[in-house]
């Protein structure tokens, strides 16, 4: 009498149960014994190099988990950064750890001593590891994304372009301050959010300065005015843009979990920015050297001066990318949380407005508009304070990691006193948090958290407690390009508006942090 199909199955189930035991039985034990000897050799060379473990960070748990879930739970609230804050206080150390599963160690520090080391004089032990995974769907290989060779390569071709004379032009962001004060006079001092036009702005300053034609993402409806070209594209370029960043964020934040993170409308989003970016690429590639020559004679274009060193489209691209992030979203946020902190505080408002009509007048002329310049802005004192401290508040890259690319150690922050050397084994994370250190009264007073341009009158020497742009061989590139373009547009909204005034009660404001940081709601503001 023949089985039925089902006792068949039944009975091949039964003999193969005692294989699969044994195998699911060699597995476990092969982990187990891979966690055992990674933490006996982190207890070894901890004792041999003379090192201690910081502070472990209790609430992620045993395994680390419940660690990284609070930090991506925090970054979907817009508290990742008073997360960090508060914690750092209840912790005095300056440093502290958590091992993600039993073998991947994270260590996160604030003390401007390990963030030296990282940066600087252990640079060659310290790299981006995942990061390029992270970031490769939207930036592809850029100088954000890259380490070693590709890194240093994508460095020489991009440092000629932020040479001083070539940041120097501000000339072409009168156009745009122009249209973005047509914006601000439409809302006759109601309630509006500066930040949102802000990022318009600086998406149409960028995309002029980096492919040579602006997509100018501020002409729209509301003004009656047609944007002066044609660009396909154009209308999802910037809120796609956006979106795909806030991705990026959270496959970083994911750490070894990024892949987690790769939804379809992630996919379409970076489509829709790599379709405008090879619009221009292929535009240019498409122009003979002479015509290169000829179109550059009007300005500085920072994709002609790329053609000139390849004509490899999809390095290009990446590069443009890469720098499209930290020419329009660091000078975005740094305009915004400027604003606001100027919103609500009026005597500091109607001081720099002093010292702007005091070097330029009130820009009525256009002889007066000409006379501010990357030269005659470094005149404005007061201004450079106040870009210095919504700086130290607000640092466009709050938190920042690096990956151990060899057994190496961070100089202090072990032990019960915290002045041990830790170790940090290979493929360690060391997440520093600028943030906080920004915000430690050792180095700023008891008024830290206050929003003080002043204080910067007779400031000590910092060091790396203060990096708004960080530090060591991978410093920002276009930190000036970024500081003259913000002090410009600041100079010209003081002279425009004589009375800002804030809409907003919330204090501290949310904050944005994907892979810069703006203000999670924006900067509501009344302007007249």
């Amino acid at each position: 009498m023949s089985t039925s199909f089902t006792e068949q199955v039944v009975n091949l189930g039964h003999e193969i149960l005692p294989y699969l035991t044994r195998w699911y039985s060699i597995i476990a034990l092969l982990i187990v014994t891979y966690i055992v000897s990674f933490n006996l050799k982190d207890a070894f060379m901890s004792w041999k190099l003379g090192c201690k473990n910081p502070a472990h960070f209790a609430p992620a748990g045993y395994t680390g988990v419940n660690g990284l879930y609070m930090i991506v739970s925090a970054k979907n609230q817009g508290k990742l950064a008073e997360f960090g804050d508060k914690w750092f206080s209840e912790y005095s150390s300056g440093t502290i750890y958590v091992k993600v599963c039993g073998i991947m160690k994270i260590v996160f520090t604030i003390d401007p001593e390990n963030i030296k080391a990282v940066l600087a004089t252990q640079f060659n032990d310290y790299g981006l590891g995942t990061r390029h995974a992270h970031f490769l769907p939207l930036l592809g290989d850029g100088i954000f994304t890259l380490d070693g060779s590709g890194w240093k390569d994508s460095r020489a071709m991009l440092r000629p372009q932020f040479a001083r004379e070539q940041i120097a032009h501000v000339k072409s962001l009168e156009p745009h301050i122009q249209v973005l004060a047509k914006h601000i006079r439409m809302h006759n001092f109601e309630t509006f959010d500066l930040q949102e036009l802000f990022f318009r702005f600086t998406v149409d300053t960028a995309t002029e300065f980096l492919f040579g034609e602006s997509v100018h993402s501020l002409y729209d409806s509301k003004l009656g005015i047609p944007p002066p070209n044609d660009i396909p594209g154009r209308e999802a370029f910037a809120d796609a843009f956006n979106r795909s960043q806030h991705y990026l964020a959270t496959r970083t934040y994911s750490q070894l979990f990024y892949w987690l993170f790769n939804s379809k409308s992630f996919r379409e989003d970076n489509a829709k920015v790599h379709h405008l970016a090879q619009y221009f690429v292929n535009n240019a590639l498409n122009f003979t050297p002479e015509e290169i020559e000829e179109k550059s004679r009007g300005g500085y274009i920072f994709l002609y001066e790329l053609v000139k060193q390849t004509r490899n489209p999809k390095v290009l691209q990446d590069q443009l990318l890469n720098i499209m992030v930290a020419g329009r979203d660091t000078t975005a946020g740094l305009l915004s949380f400027t604003m606001y902190e100027l919103a609500r505080n009026p005597k500091i408002w109607q001081k720099l407005r002093e010292e702007v009509f005091e070097n330029f007048g009130a820009g009525a002329t256009e002889a007066e508009v000409d006379s501010i310049s990357f030269e005659t802005l470094k005149k404005c004192e007061y201004l450079k304070w106040i870009l210095n401290e919504a700086l130290r508040l607000y640092p466009s890259v709050p938190i920042n990691f690096r990956t151990a690319l060899r057994d190496t150690t961070l100089p202090r922050g072990g032990g019960p006193d915290a002045n041990s050397p830790i170790f940090v084994p290979k493929g360690s994370t060391v997440a520093y948090t600028i943030y906080k250190t920004h915000r430690l009264e050792e180095y700023y007073g008891k008024d830290s958290y206050e929003f003080k341009p002043e204080r910067w009158a007779d400031m000590k020497r910092l060091g790396w407690a203060y990096l708004p742009f960080n530090g060591g061989p991978r410093i920002c590139l276009g930190q000036q390009f970024a500081l003259t373009e913000a002090s410009y547009v600041i100079a010209r909204l003081a002279q425009l508006f004589p009375t800002l005034e804030s809409r907003d009660d919330t204090y501290p404001p949310k904050k944005c942090i994907h892979l810069t940081m703006s203000l999670e709601d924006g900067v509501f503001v009344g302007m007249k």
